[in-house]
């Protein structure tokens, strides 16, 4: 049986993973390990041991604090379902942080003027 604790971080490896445009199979060579065992550090089947959860946040370039951040929340169903395990938010979410930081600012600013109106 799953512990929650490490689903969530697998969940965050995964969403880091994708974050950055890294394969399975690219982390898992730059971790010196096979990609089936980042398949299972994702899924939570399988913990991530200290030692190798280091080595995982210096190749993704966050802190190991990364992984355990939103605990809390997880335990507690979010309305908006689990984004991280959504494919097209994640793909939405590197699409966005892949635009330059000005026009990000407005696209952000847009957006946020849209759900006020829309709440209205």
């Amino acid at each position: 049986m799953k512990h929650p604790v490490d689903a969530h971080v697998g969940k965050r490896i995964r969403h880091r993973r994708w974050m950055v445009g890294m394969t399975q199979q690219q982390l898992a060579d730059r971790v010196g390990i096979k990609f089936q065992q980042i398949q299972k550090y994702e899924t939570g089947m399988n913990r991530v041991s200290a030692s190798r959860l280091y080595d995982i946040s210096r190749e993704m370039e966050v802190p190991v604090s990364f992984f355990f951040d939103g605990l809390d929340a997880a335990e507690t169903p979010h309305p908006a379902g689990d984004l991280m395990g959504d494919k097209e938010a994640m793909e939405l979410i590197r699409a966005y942080y892949s635009i330059p930081e000005a026009q990000r600012r407005r696209l952000f600013d847009l957006a946020r003027v849209l759900s006020d109106t829309s709440a209205a």
